[in-house]
Order: structure tokens, then C-alpha cells, then sequence
């Protein structure tokens, strides 16, 4: 499996980190606009619609249109790990149908004083394994863009 790593520091609180990342909303205000993201539906791990909060058993079906290039692809993830200690937390969401083989995105927030470490580590296989390593330069912007976004989104 290959594996992609970026972190950031956030000038914002822990708990406002955690919370807005642990919002379905802040999917969609964090995913680059070329991504060409629909969220279509989020599932409560009990069959609610619209959860307030991503837990485990939380499954999110969306859409994904790269650059408007006519080349659609259906996605469904699930929440299968979640946890925060008041000091450190992370959750997990796996691909159960999309465009890789195997998809295991871990988002990692530590406290640090006053701001916050925030990770996204993926573990990931395209359909042809080979391409791996040419799917980072996605990966690469993709990521900076969300982790710039939630820098403007809530620093002070």
C-alpha cells in the first residue's frame, strides 16, 4: 500500500478543530472546488439522515467530477474509528465503493498550547498499482487546499 502524509499547525483551539472537522458540513467547505465534490447523503450510524456529529458506523455517499472533466465517479466512506482523549483525537473513514482499491484516510489532531497539529495520513491503492506514486501530485494539492482552508476557515 502506499501511504500520503501532510500536517499543518492550526492557530485555533483543539475542541474547534475536532468539532468542525467531526461536522459533515466542513467536508464540503474543506474539498478544493476542481474536486468537483457532491455530497449526496450522510447516514447516521442508526439510519438518521444528517447526523450533527461524524461517529463510527456514519457512512457518507458522494460524487466526485475532477476538473469538470465529464469523468464522474460514485463514492461511499464510512467512519470506522473515532476517538478524543481532550488532548489528542483522530477518526477514521474508509472507501467502501469508489475510485481506488483501497482507501483509509486517518485525520490526527493534537493539541499544542493554544493551537492545533492537524495530519490527514491515507493509506491507498488505485485500481492499477503501478500509478501510486503519480496519485501523490493529487493528493499534494488537494490536501494543501483543505489544510489552507481550515487555516482561513478558523484561525483568529
Amino acid at each position: 500500500m502506499a501511504v500520503y502524509e501532510r500536517e499543518t499547525r492550526v492557530r485555533a483551539p483543539f475542541e474547534e478543530v475536532w468539532a468542525f472537522h467531526a461536522d459533515p458540513a466542513g467536508l464540503e467547505a474543506l474539498t478544493p472546488g476542481w474536486m468537483g465534490l457532491r455530497v449526496e447523503s450522510v447516514v447516521g450510524p442508526d439510519g438518521e439522515p444528517d447526523p450533527e456529529e461524524l461517529v463510527v458506523g456514519s457512512r457518507i455517499s458522494m460524487s466526485v467530477e475532477p476538473l469538470d472533466a465529464g469523468i464522474g465517479e460514485s463514492w461511499i466512506s464510512e467512519i470506522t474509528a473515532r476517538e478524543n482523549d481532550g488532548d489528542n483525537a483522530y477518526f477514521r473513514d474508509v472507501m467502501e465503493g469508489g475510485p481506488f482499491e483501497t482507501w483509509e484516510h486517518t485525520h490526527l489532531f493534537y493539541r499544542d498550547g493554544p493551537d492545533t497539529i492537524l495530519r490527514d495520513r491515507l493509506v491507498y491503492r488505485t485500481p492499477v498499482g503501478a500509478l501510486d506514486p503519480f496519485a501523490k501530485v493529487g493528493f499534494e494539492g488537494m490536501f494543501r487546499q483543505r489544510h489552507k482552508r481550515t487555516r482561513e476557515l478558523l484561525e483568529r
